[in-house]
């Protein structure tokens, strides 16, 4: 039975409940707005419109998600890493984790500024409306859209780097990286 803490051989039940429910969510926002950003602006066809409130909405239940992984890693043993691992990919394999953590905590600010800088409201679940981070201004407006859309594509190589690592541990090293991520 996997332990609800971390322990230095394993994660346990949170961290790996926040990890594959961040990974989903976080392909799922990717590949959602990869789609989105192929749809036409102009018409009446509100699938767009539709999609990116969607989008939103998820993403900021990304946000919430994020803050509570965060807390969960800082007040939690970290599993050691592989022990035939060089140097090189121990220190790698912590950065691709940092990138990720910036990722997530970027990528929603991001677009909640554009939001703010566009003077669209955003919404969490329908529940309650956030306020504005910023006064309306086209010129931010446009500068989010891009700083945005480059985070998303930075996120793309990232995961496929990721789960390339964790699924060469797994077949090729045949070692417990993947298997402690599992419950």
């Amino acid at each position: 039975m996997t332990p609800i803490e971390n322990t230095e051989d394993r994660y346990g039940v949170v961290a790996i409940m926040l990890h594959w429910s961040m990974a989903l969510l976080m392909i799922g926002l990717a590949a959602l707005g990869l789609y989105m950003v192929t749809l036409p602006d102009a018409g009446f066809d509100t699938k767009k419109i539709t999609l990116i409130l969607y989008h939103k909405e998820l993403g900021l239940l990304a946000f919430v998600l994020f803050a509570l992984r965060l807390s969960w890693r800082v007040t939690q043993v970290i599993p050691k890493l592989a022990d035939h691992l060089p140097e090189w990919q121990m220190i790698a394999a912590r950065f691709v984790h940092l990138c990720f953590y910036g990722l997530m905590f970027a990528l929603p600010m991001s677009g909640w500024l554009m939001s703010s800088a566009a003077g669209i409201p955003v919404s969490f679940l329908g529940l309650f409306t956030l306020p504005d981070l910023i006064h309306r201004n086209d010129h931010l407006f446009a500068l989010f859209i891009d700083i945005h859309k480059w985070l998303g594509y930075a996120l793309v190589p990232l995961l496929a780097l990721h789960m390339g690592a964790a699924l060469r541990h797994h077949i090729v090293y045949k070692d417990d990286t993947l298997r402690k991520m599992l419950p």
